[in-house]
């Protein structure tokens, strides 16, 4: 089994990249891939790059290239709900598109307007946040080219789809994920409100993520543990 672990900004993946033995790399199509060992297990980490269409052409080369059957991306989002706040985590159950026309998109392979985390690793997920100590719920996640940092914005994709958290690539990784038939999770960090106070720290201030990276990190980690 290799799994294929994925990430938008490098500071998403390197804790990642730094656990793996026996790394090889890689370089294909301007995206490092590391292949190696997480607790005996084959996995391909890499960094995507931010956005749809980067989320979904680096989806299909670990797929096609690199053999991953099975593809978990981690990574932060704004949060949605109050059933959960900062740092805690949203597995994605369901995960949409909240700036999409889906009538059309459903049209072509696979033919579906929202996409469903693979079941196993939903639990998978949700087990290795329990023995994390991390509190975490299997939500919706929404996806769009933005980055949510208004209230107005917010409540528009509230009103839409009525996520949990909202995001920049789940849903792309997802798409290609069911087309190909590989078992997909999107797993997300919370780092903000979505709103201005998360526009100021995250931008503005440049503020860093390591902090939420480690949870999503050590998530990731014990399911590759249980898997």
């Amino acid at each position: 089994m290799i799994f294929g672990i994925m990430g938008a900004m490098p500071d998403e993946v390197d804790q990642l990249c730094a656990k793996l033995d026996g790394v090889t790399k890689e370089t294909y199509a301007g995206v490092e891939y590391h292949c190696g060992t997480l607790h005996g297990r084959q996995v391909v980490v890499c960094c995507a790059g931010m956005g749809k269409a980067n989320a979904a052409a680096t989806t299909q080369v670990l797929i096609t290239r690199y053999g991953a059957e099975r593809i978990i991306f981690s990574g932060i989002a704004g949060n949605m709900t109050s059933k959960i706040g900062i740092g805690d985590v949203c597995v994605g159950r369901t995960v949409v598109y909240h700036d999409a026309q889906d009538d059309m998109i459903c049209q072509s392979a696979p033919f579906l307007k929202e996409y469903s985390g693979d079941p196993a690793l939903v639990d998978a997920a949700l087990a290795a946040c329990e023995a994390c100590g991390v509190k975490a719920i299997a939500g919706k996640i929404a996806t769009g080219d933005l980055f949510v940092g208004d209230a107005e914005t917010k409540r528009a994709i509230e009103e839409k789809c009525h996520p949990d958290g909202v995001e920049i690539e789940g849903a792309a990784v997802s798409q290609i994920a069911a087309r190909c038939g590989v078992p997909c999770v999107i797993l997300r960090a919370m780092s903000d409100n979505a709103d201005e106070s998360g526009y100021e720290v995250l931008v503005v201030k440049k503020f860093s993520i390591t902090e939420y990276v480690r949870t999503a990190t050590a998530i990731v980690a014990k399911m590759i543990e249980s898997l």
